[in-house]
């Protein structure tokens, strides 16, 4: 009697484990179940609900897969993208003694220089003769003014030789061709004054303005065309003169001022029709000179007129045709 009650509980309690086994697997079962409903919920939830809050006319017929459909506004600052796209990296500031100056050069003028040529020679230059270099940060935005009319021959010359030259100096640079307009009388000084006018138009962040003769080449690239503290004079030994100045006091040729030298003294005189003369007036005009003082306040970059007829961007270089006026009837000075 008690083997088979002890038979009897033994099969009571498999039975009873049986069922909370049972029990167990489908208290699993419905648990996932219920967890996968409320996961696909929320997903779908995270996936439109904020857009459809933020961005009401997103519900709209217009194709947002298209490249170029663009979605309403709604007024409110987007959120950012969860995957910002690569941002332009920081460059170092360029070196004040570039390494890749070469020192003295071989300057000739005999070979054939076609623009061309010129123009493969110097694949970084922009439009417009810009450029900026690709591994640093220089800390002057130089503008390159030429006074011009008629010198086709030298002018190939000179971009083949500067372009290389102010790369390797790490210039950000734009070489600015200003053109006399006519055959009366040239006038340099008040082509340089449209040249730093018409560059600022373009760019105002120039900072430095190199102002050469379009005849003249350096024969060192370590003479860096870059602006300082005092106005520099680049040509202080020119060959035609046996490398000496011509005089003291003599400022011609390739100078260099910054924005700010060059609106202290009212920009270069524009009175002077003819070779010469303004050299000496923008010499004084940086000494202060009694005579000069009297006539820099009125003639000058405030007072200077002209119409510009043509703004041509070339593959090296920006050519602006202007028409600067006529000499008046007395002689020129200078």
């Amino acid at each position: 009697m008690s083997r088979l009650l002890g038979g009897t509980l033994e099969r009571v309690c498999k039975a009873v484990l049986l069922l909370c086994l049972l029990h167990f697997l489908v208290a699993v079962i419905l648990y996932f179940d219920v967890y996968a409903q409320h996961l696909a919920f929320f997903s779908r939830f995270s996936a439109r609900g904020p857009a459809r809050a933020l961005h009401p006319a997103a519900s709209s017929s217009t194709n947002f897969s298209r490249p170029n459909a663009t979605a309403p506004s709604s007024g409110l600052p987007e959120a950012p993208s969860a995957r910002p796209g690569p941002t332009a990296p920081i460059l170092p500031p360029c070196p004040d003694s570039p390494p890749g100056l070469v020192g003295r050069l071989l300057i000739e003028f005999t070979s054939p220089m076609p623009l061309e040529r010129v123009q493969r020679e110097n694949p970084g230059v922009l439009l417009g003769g810009r450029y900026t270099p690709p591994d640093c940060t220089p800390a002057q935005t130089v503008a390159v003014i030429i006074p011009f009319r008629h010198r086709e021959h030298h002018l190939r010359y000179w971009l083949h030789y500067l372009h290389p030259i102010l790369r390797r100096q790490r210039l950000r640079y734009g070489v600015y061709v200003i053109n006399q307009h006519g055959e009366d009388t040239f006038n340099r000084a008040k082509l340089l004054n449209v040249g730093f006018l018409e560059a600022l138009k373009e760019d105002a962040t120039y900072d430095c303005f190199i102002f050469s003769d379009v005849d003249l080449v350096p024969m060192d690239d370590r003479n860096l065309y870059r602006c300082g503290d005092q106005p520099r004079h680049f040509a202080i030994a020119m060959d035609k003169f046996g490398f000496r100045l011509p005089y003291a006091g003599y400022f011609g040729g390739v100078s260099g001022l910054s924005k700010a030298q060059f609106l202290r003294i009212n920009g270069f005189p524009n009175e002077y029709w003819g070779w010469g003369g303004e050299d000496d007036d923008i010499f004084n005009r940086f000494t202060k000179i009694q005579n000069t003082k009297l006539t820099m306040k009125r003639d000058g970059i405030g007072s200077v007129r002209y119409q510009v007829l043509e703004v041509s961007r070339q593959p090296l270089f920006t050519n602006i045709t202007v028409d600067i006026g006529r000499p008046p009837s007395w002689p020129p000075r200078g």
